[in-house]
């Protein structure tokens, strides 16, 4: 069995200790490629990070698709990436792509706007959005804006830090006011590749449950 049905597999499983079996969602990946990203990027973590989330993907959408972001200072929307043409993804879409800027500083608001574009306006569903958004520090206390703003709309944003930089604005999340609902979460992984899918996908889809449940009784869904 190929690796990504393995974790198809483990994904369906995880799933279904969730209770989100049957649930339908639009999933995104937004990949900080800032300059302390550089290693992650060349040492193939990002590309197993794609395949990992790619799984989940094909287990919340019909279409399997997974739809991409990566931003430093600014930002790209990739092309989608299906089992179809998962591999080699970040080095033929994003590290050979000259049209990407790479390896700046970070700046999430612009990109988190640019998801919200698309998936509240460009294409609007009745569908969740499960938003991956991987950071590896200094994240922006301006993320505040974009996080409250979409708080009574379809989009759940779990963030999830690696490496050992400074997280302050993301662990404060859970605390941060004016939300309609609580629409984010955050986790912390020293070494993504050191934790099994189960145990990613397990923190992964930890809230998502919840937040489905609320937004249901508050009719956002």
């Amino acid at each position: 069995m190929s690796s990504i049905n393995l974790m198809k597999k483990t994904a369906g499983i995880v799933l279904e200790k969730k209770k989100l079996t049957g649930v339908v969602a639009r999933v995104g990946l937004v990949l900080d490629i800032s300059g302390s990203m550089r290693n992650l990027y060349k040492n193939g973590t990002v590309q197993k990070v794609v395949e990992r989330i790619l799984a989940v993907a094909s287990q919340f959408d019909d279409d399997g698709m997974l739809d991409v972001w990566v931003y430093d200072n600014e930002f790209s929307r990739l092309p989608s990436v299906t089992e179809r043409d998962f591999a080699d993804y970040v080095n033929a879409r994003i590290l050979s792509n000259d049209t990407i800027h790479k390896f700046g500083r970070n700046d999430e608001p612009p990109v988190m706007y640019d998801v919200m574009n698309k998936y509240l306006k460009e294409n609007p569903s009745k569908d969740p959005a499960f938003i991956v958004f991987i950071n590896d520090g200094g994240c922006k206390s301006t993320i505040k804006k974009p996080v409250v703003s979409s708080s009574d709309k379809p989009i759940f944003w779990q963030f999830v830090g690696v490496g050992d930089s400074n997280f302050k604005v993301l662990e404060n999340l859970d605390t941060m006011e004016g939300r309609f609902i609580d629409n984010a979460n955050f986790f912390h992984v020293q070494d993504i590749d050191a934790i099994t899918d189960e145990q990613l996908y397990d923190r992964l889809l930890n809230e998502f449950p919840d937040w489905i449940r609320e937004a249901k009784e508050k009719i956002i869904l």
